[in-house]
């Protein structure tokens, strides 16, 4: 459906555009406001206890007595160790005596971690939380003076860093703890603290829903890196919003393969918080691999793979013989935009599974709109989900601010429980982010259908802007990677004086592949309108 006709019935009011389509009325948008409302409803309220903190939270819901004993909580793919519920949650109470009352962790404390995904990931999040200490977490492949901004930026008190990355924060003189024990045994670690604490007390002044939580690193929705603080309450809302939606997509017995990595709001809101209180059981692979994904998929029948498009690309082109993946039923996929070519070719490759997109930012604690249901993802192929119960969202036009109907392409705005508290310690960017009545502006380039399906067509500061037309990158890119030789694909512009930009593509095409430049200019030519002139500019590359 064009966008004229989701724009049927417009008229100009006062200078406050007022909307009366017909298509508009299952797509959640009130013309009155020009906010969309979710088009689903939450049965279990979230909880407003304000003395509630996330950790309690989860491990609440967690199995209780036999049940605890026996259902396994987290796999190491590599390893095949296991943990069950009642251990996690025993490790969780150890560790947080020691953290409190061994090392003197408090609350307000701000504990740093630096490690790849791991077995004792979530119990170390879930320990420092409980004591009211704040979180924050890193990328291991960041460089010394990346961990060295952070942990100053932070105010970090204590750091708990992986073996193999301790050496990143040496500099920093921050005191600093292992996860697993050392060949020589000089520096104590996390895996010694649980073997030798016994859980006591914790502290009695505990967290609060409103207290900080959290702090990730994200480059945010205007320019560098920048500290997002998340509550208690922007995190209780988040595992509250996930139950409702594995519990809608049938996913609650599933066993779901994490290789998202858990410092990203991604794996954090779903492996170490989410999913557990949902008392799933999660295969943990310490980094991504794309054979020994297929290999954990096999030896654990995986059902449930929360991904990126990378990798469901990357499942789509590549072949995946002598692997039965027959467990797999469900992949979501997160982080940025899957493209309708993407999704049809999984669809083709592998009919009986589901796949569904999710969308979300750091600043929205991870979450904002999810399909529960594949039947309504099917027929939006594309869309990145339906609005989460609770959140609502604005399009707006980026130069008179002006809401826009279904169909209609403008910036994201977005409200609801998960949105952030604020950058940390940064007024200016905040203000810049999180404008009137706790309006997120998202940066994301996107429209809503008239099934209230979002869209996110591209970033709006990386629209291209070619003889005065705005062409969005994303778009170009999913052309390119619906060719069957070309595995990834970036589109980026470059100045031109007589166009003002002309977009420029670099493409990697399979090794086998014979592929040349023109051949893709001529691919390109047959489905979108660009001129001559612009196609000569595209690039490939090996």
């Amino acid at each position: 459906m064009s966008s004229e006709e989701g724009l049927l019935g417009c008229t100009e009011d006062s200078g406050k555009a007022i909307f009366r389509s017909p298509l508009m009325q299952r797509s959640g948008f009130d013309p009155q406001t020009g906010v969309y409302h979710s088009v689903h409803q939450l049965h279990n309220k979230i909880p407003t206890s304000p003395d509630l903190d996330i950790a309690t939270f989860v491990l609440s819901h967690f199995p209780t007595a036999g049940e605890a004993l026996k259902r396994v909580a987290l796999i190491d793919a590599a390893t095949n160790q296991k943990v069950t519920y009642a251990q996690l949650k025993l490790s969780v109470h150890k560790l947080a005596t020691g953290l409190y009352h061994g090392l003197g962790v408090k609350k307000g404390d701000v504990v740093f971690l630096l490690s790849p995904n791991c077995l004792l990931y979530p119990t170390i999040c879930l320990a420092v939380l409980s004591i009211g200490a704040v979180l924050t977490t890193a990328n291991p492949v960041n460089t010394v003076s990346e961990i060295g901004k952070q942990v100053k930026d932070s105010g970090a008190k204590l750091a708990i860093a992986d073996p193999g990355e301790v050496h990143k924060l040496l500099p920093t003189g921050v005191p600093t703890l292992l996860t697993s024990r050392a060949k020589d045994g000089v520096v104590l670690s996390v895996e010694e603290l649980i073997d030798c604490c016994d859980p006591l007390d914790l502290p009695a002044v505990r967290p609060v829903q409103s207290d900080t939580a959290v702090i990730l690193y994200s480059s945010g929705t205007t320019g560098a890196s920048k500290g997002v603080e998340l509550t208690h309450s922007n995190l209780i809302a988040i595992v509250t919003l996930l139950g409702w939606s594995a519990e809608a997509s049938s996913s609650l017995n599933d066993v779901f393969l994490c290789f998202i990595p858990m410092f990203h709001v991604y794996g954090l809101a779903f492996f170490t918080l989410g999913l557990l209180a949902c008392g799933t059981t999660n295969v943990v692979m310490q980094k991504f691999d794309f054979q020994a994904m297929l290999e954990a998929i096999e030896t654990y029948k995986v059902n449930n793979i929360p991904a990126v498009p990378p990798v469901i690309l990357a499942l789509v082109k590549n072949d995946i013989a002598g692997h039965d993946l027959s467990s797999l039923q469900r992949v979501g996929s997160g982080a940025a935009p899957l493209s309708k070519e993407v999704t049809d070719g999984f669809r083709e490759k592998f009919p009986g599974v589901e796949v569904r997109q999710g969308y979300g930012l750091t600043e929205s604690c991870g979450a904002a709109a999810f399909f529960p249901s594949d039947e309504v993802a099917k027929v939006h192929p594309g869309s990145c989900g339906q609005l989460l119960p609770t959140f609502t969202a604005r399009i707006v036009h980026f130069e008179t601010g002006t809401p826009l109907p279904p169909f209609s392409r403008g910036e994201l705005w977005l409200k609801g429980p998960g949105i952030m508290k604020g950058y940390l310690r940064n007024e200016e960017a905040t203000a810049a982010t999180i404008v009137s009545d706790g309006w997120l502006r998202t940066g994301d380039l996107g429209y809503f259908d008239e099934e209230g399906c979002l869209h996110i067509v591209d970033r709006v500061k990386e629209l291209i802007k070619h003889n005065g037309y705005q062409v969005a990158p994303a778009e170009l890119e999913a052309v390119l990677l619906s060719h069957p030789y070309i595995l990834d694909a970036a589109v980026v512009p470059l100045e031109d004086e007589a166009a003002g930009e002309i977009p420029i593509a670099y493409a990697v095409k399979a090794a086998d592949s014979d592929l040349t430049e023109n051949e893709v200019i001529d691919f390109v030519a047959t489905q979108v309108c660009l001129s001559h002139h612009q196609l000569s500019f595209l690039k490939s590359s090996n």
